[in-house]
């Protein structure tokens, strides 16, 4: 810890394919809460502590490296976890 702050992340952000489908995902499957609309380019669900983002992959790719074009691969390696409790 530094000067008694506990580290934290923040911020995930996914690139995806297709803002609408994964907001239907997100929203209406798994019940994030959202007010952000693909109009509006970025996608952001407030949960506890974190903040998910659903952001364009070519967008993202860009934003990392202007010169990147990545393709995306079938698995990412990548992996997340929404564990409900009641």
């Amino acid at each position: 810890r530094r000067h008694g702050v506990e580290p934290r992340i923040s911020l995930i952000t996914l690139g995806v394919e297709d803002l609408e489908r994964s907001l239907r995902f997100y929203r209406d499957g798994l019940g994030l809460p959202t007010t952000w609309t693909p109009d509006k380019g970025v996608i952001f669900f407030k949960t506890r502590g974190t903040c998910l983002a659903l952001y364009p992959f070519d967008k993202l790719a860009e934003d990392v490296d202007s010169k990147m074009r990545p393709k995306k691969p079938a698995f990412s390696g990548v992996a997340l976890a929404y564990n409900r409790t009641r």
